[in-house]
């Protein structure tokens, strides 16, 4: 099983990216998981740009996605919002509607924020966006709040109970990305 790991921010320290990075190892044996970082890439969307051949960038994205089981998706908060390279990425990933990689795809959100709650709004809108989408968004929230202090010296959240919580996301992330079995 494959998870791409999408972060909404590209600063070098990213907050979120370790998040994501942290969550990874928090998989279950045997899911492969890696973090995309070619977001920084993507030109702005354009419908008069959204022709065939696709920008390399976007192509690469798609492709990243397609090849996925499963996506999971760290996003900080930026005026109580998504970021905008993650809603730009999202609105590429999602067309052509009818042949979007992220259609029935199993994709859970995450998020962290310097601020007291943890980056919830922005959390709420990706969810909102990737159900618009058409993606099979796992209905719940991790948030990593005053997320400058959360992390330990080996990398490890602060907090079990909230490495228990994003394992917990995990898992029904991973659960959903199971092939159903007809009998």
């Amino acid at each position: 099983m494959r998870v791409l790991g999408l972060s909404g921010s590209l600063r070098r320290d990213s907050h979120n990216t370790r998040l994501l990075r942290r969550a990874g190892r928090l998989l279950p044996p045997g899911v492969h998981f890696e973090v995309y970082d070619g977001l920084k890439a993507i030109p702005p969307y354009d419908a008069d740009d959204d022709v065939e051949p696709a920008h390399p960038a976007v192509a690469d994205l798609k492709a990243a996605i397609a090849a996925a089981d499963a996506v999971l998706i760290a996003t900080p908060e930026y005026n109580g919002s998504l970021s905008g390279v993650l809603k730009n990425a999202l609105d590429w990933a999602s067309r052509p509607v009818a042949e979007s990689v992220l259609r029935n795809k199993p994709v859970a959100v995450i998020g962290a924020s310097t601020g007291m709650f943890g980056g919830v709004w922005a959390q709420a809108e990706a969810r909102k966006v990737l159900s618009t989408i058409g993606a099979r968004v796992v209905d719940r929230e991790v948030a990593v709040p005053r997320v400058q202090y959360a992390f330990g010296p080996e990398g490890r959240l602060e907090d079990p109970e909230l490495e228990a919580e994003i394992g917990g996301v995990l898992l029904e992330l991973v659960d959903q990305a199971q092939p159903v079995e007809v009998s």
